[in-house]
């Protein structure tokens, strides 16, 4: 969502003329986030977001785009991709693939309380039924092989005692999704990246509503346990330290089971997999922070937020599921 792409005002115009959605009102770039180029697109017809995007080739993205349209039809509050003159849902923008999604309403909260983590577990858990009979597959591409793949490319910048840590989480990711046990977990495809700046709330603070889900562009096919540990080492902690707000997580985890009932093989696995959801973010913030790609505007994150992270879930509490 950094701006690696600039656009003028003609060329937005010329992008337009492929849709129905009116006349450019306004363009401005978004700068949160690294993969993407992101704007706020306002026309005359609305409030939209265009992305182009900088790493998903045109063969990979309708599987990502086409999961927004699914969810969408299905009365899920996510964005819903708009279908150009010819039909199609992608089009070509400066040499690259690039959509117009439409813009939901509401902000995202820096500082969920326990119903904004119920309202999230809650439409986490309906993506996950919906898209079982979603006929397209990808894997996801930032799983166990991309860790195996770029860690000797982030090993040189770390210390001995940091590469040694590495490379006993990754052993031990390596030996559990090998197993039977792992890939007999339920899956389908999954969101992947549901951090809190993925979920956008309405109302207010002491009662907040859904607004939706946004940025489906780190999706794939994977277990369901790994994406609601994604999502609990993000919404439900202490951001200094890393460690779970108590209540928190146990209010995610119960909104989640009462809409799709988490299954015994899932509690065996489930301390593995918050650190399979820790080790997977480490990995990435590791790479974009020493290897980043040039970028007009660029606020890579910081990699020891999610050592901390990890380090938790070998050495602290992890909270039942229920």
């Amino acid at each position: 969502m950094a701006v690696f792409t600039p656009l003028t005002t003609e060329q937005t115009q010329d992008f337009l003329l492929h849709y129905n959605l009116g006349e450019l009102v306004s363009l401005q770039g978004i700068t949160a986030g690294i993969e993407n180029t992101n704007f706020f697109l306002n026309t005359t017809k609305g409030e939209f977001v265009l992305t182009i995007f900088e790493v998903l080739t045109f063969e990979q993205l309708p599987f990502y785009i086409q999961l927004m349209y699914h969810l969408a039809q299905k009365g899920i509050k996510v964005p819903m991709p708009q279908v150009r003159k010819d039909g199609e849902l992608i089009g070509h923008l400066m040499g690259k693939p690039a959509s117009i999604v439409t813009r939901l309403s509401g902000g995202y909260e820096a500082t969920p309380s326990k119903t904004h983590c119920m309202l999230a577990a809650d439409i986490q858990a309906h993506i996950h039924l919906a898209t079982q009979d979603y006929p397209l597959y990808q894997e996801n591409l930032r799983g166990l092989p991309w860790w195996q793949a770029n860690y000797p490319k982030i090993a040189p910048f770390l210390s001995d005692e940091l590469n040694s840590f590495y490379q006993k989480a990754l052993n031990e990711q390596i030996t559990l999704q090998e197993s039977s046990l792992w890939k007999s977990l339920p899956s389908s495809a999954c969101h992947c990246d549901l951090f809190r700046d993925n979920v956008l709330f309405d109302g207010t603070y002491q009662s907040p509503a859904m607004g939706g889900v946004i940025d489906f562009y780190f999706a794939g096919v994977d277990k369901w346990i790994f994406d609601v540990a994604v999502a609990v080492n993000d919404w439900c902690i202490h951001r200094d330290t890393g460690e779970f707000i108590r209540p928190h997580v146990k209010a995610w985890l119960d909104a989640y089971h009462k809409v799709r009932p988490f299954t015994k093989e899932e509690r065996e696995v489930w301390p593995q997999a918050l650190r399979a959801a820790a080790l997977r973010f480490w990995t990435s913030r590791l790479y974009d922070f020493y290897l980043p790609r040039a970028a007009e505007t660029l606020k890579p994150h910081d990699p020891t937020h999610f050592e901390r992270v990890l380090q938790q879930r070998f050495t602290g509490y992890i909270p039942t599921l229920p």
